[in-house]
């Protein structure tokens, strides 16, 4: 049986995917066989495996962080916001059905079978598993029915580590009210406290550490430095919504309320004196040098949203003069008409922007698959991609075509129409390979005549296997290993 620790946060954003995934990269270099396991993912961002899964993506970071590939039972329940009370709840990387939040907390249970199987799956490839718990364990309201936190750890005997985030302030009532709300059974799984995004001189929290120990009965196995990782980050939580600079190539996503996999732009904040804004209103759309429509997961409401603000018609405005490219639900905006027979979102047809010529059909079935190769030859700016592989995945509801109603077609990578400057894919991570993000913002640069002192963008992939690296380096100094691997030598709680 494999070794198992669980990482707990005193609130949503405290660090616990980051932890984690270090965790992970630690155990693997020191030369252990170490997977990441998360019960129940709450997420948009998500990710397909080979096998046509679908899982979230904190444990696909957590994953390549230990050097494996992404496998559905590290992540076996995943819900997907529909709007503000209801989830698509997807179990084992399939669709089960959408629910309203009342009745998934009712129901929950009865995925406890899917979870143990997922994790005993996991079991037989790993000698330790880092295991992500969600939110806080100290919400009162939720812990009847919790197959994620305590009682999570309960269910396999987890150790846990409690992770306070101190740059929001209060980290000493954070860690002392989550264990003051515990029951004394759930108190005793806690085995040490981690204090998290510190900045300054940590001789100033002496003193504070050792009242907290003293009022708490548990030992600070760690105070975590603030740290400038550039990794996936919890996707309802994320900074990246705020950031206004504007670099020499300035890109612009649109930001509807029902936005998903944004991670596809993540690759371009790497390239030096490139910016990537999130923009939800017409006024801060600006002058951008390219727009890109992401993922939606109501593409049909997004649509209305963008039509309603605004921003359809400067966007459409927009591609008369700059490259627009949609991916995934986005090009599905950016076609002539969205068709939902079966009501899969609104129901009916709407019109969609006109800028593509292909008409998207809705359908209940989700396509979900990896997809590779390298990009066809289009037009404008956008041809500076042609013959460059990619490798990414699809996850969509229904197809879009211009030209049958065959939903097998096979469509060309980058579909494009009329206006040079637009075109759309459905493949999620299509710039994420080699030279793509590089190859197209040399062109954006060339277009406006502007020289880019930066060095290329690695392949993003080499990117963040360095930043895994500097991760586990970062924990190793400043987390008490020593402690850590003893919990795991523990045979029982006690």
């Amino acid at each position: 049986m494999a070794k198992v620790i669980m990482i707990q946060g005193t609130m949503s954003g405290a660090g616990k995917s980051l932890m984690a995934a270090g965790l992970c990269r630690i155990m693997k270099r020191d030369g252990y066989r170490v997977a990441p396991f998360k019960s129940q993912n709450m997420a948009l961002n998500s990710f397909v495996t080979k096998e046509g899964l679908e899982m979230g993506r904190a444990q696909v970071m957590q994953a390549e962080a230990a050097g494996l590939e992404p496998l559905v039972c590290m992540n076996p329940i995943l819900l997907k916001p529909t709007d503000h009370t209801g989830s698509q709840v997807i179990v084992n990387g399939r669709v089960l059905g959408n629910m309203r939040a009342r009745e998934y907390f009712a129901y929950k249970r009865r995925l406890i079978p899917d979870i143990i199987g997922a994790f005993h799956r996991l079991e037989a490839m790993a000698d330790i598993i880092v295991i992500e718990g969600a939110g806080s364990p100290a919400e009162i309201n939720l812990r009847e029915n919790d197959i994620v936190n305590m009682g999570l750890a309960e269910l396999v005997d987890a150790p846990v580590l409690l992770v306070g985030d101190i740059d929001r302030g209060g980290v000493f009532a954070q860690l002392l009210g989550t264990l003051m709300l515990l029951r004394e059974e759930e108190r005793m799984r806690v085995k040490g406290l981690i204090i998290n995004k510190f900045r300054g001189d940590a001789s100033l929290l002496d003193s504070g550490i050792e009242i907290l120990e003293q009022k708490g009965g548990i030992p600070v196995t760690g105070v975590i430095p603030y740290m400038d990782i550039a990794l996936e980050d919890e996707d309802s939580l994320t900074e990246r919504f705020e950031r206004k600079k504007r670099g020499k190539i300035d890109i612009a996503v649109i930001r509807y309320p029902r936005i998903s996999n944004f991670t596809d732009f993540n690759v371009f904040e790497q390239i030096p004196e490139v910016s990537v804004r999130y923009v939800a209103s017409a006024a801060a759309l600006g002058s951008p040098d390219l727009i890109f429509l992401p993922g939606s997961k109501n593409t049909m409401n997004d649509l209305d949203w963008m039509r309603q603000n605004g921003l359809e018609e400067a966007v459409k405005e927009a591609a008369e003069k700059i490259p627009v490219c949609g991916i995934c639900g986005g090009y599905q905006m950016l076609g002539e008409r969205i068709i939902d027979s079966e009501g899969v979102e609104a129901g009916g047809s709407m019109a969609g922007m006109g800028l593509l010529p292909v008409t998207t059909k809705l359908l209940r079935e989700k396509v979900r698959r990896q997809a590779r190769g390298t990009v066809n030859r289009t037009d404008g700016i956008f041809s500076a991609l042609a013959g460059i592989a990619y490798e990414g995945y699809e996850i969509h509801m229904g197809y879009s075509s211009g030209f049958s109603d065959d939903e097998n077609q096979q469509e060309a990578v980058l579909v494009s129409g009329r206006n040079p400057n637009v075109c759309g894919t459905y493949v999620h991570g299509i710039f994420d390979r080699g030279a793509a993000a590089s190859a197209l913002v040399s062109a954006l640069a060339e277009k406006k005549g502007i020289a880019m002192a930066g060095k290329p963008c690695a392949d993003y992939k080499e990117y963040k296997e360095a930043q895994y690296d500097r991760l586990a380096d970062t924990l190793s100094e400043y987390l008490d290993m020593e402690a850590v691997y003893g919990l795991l030598r523990e045979a029982h709680i006690s």
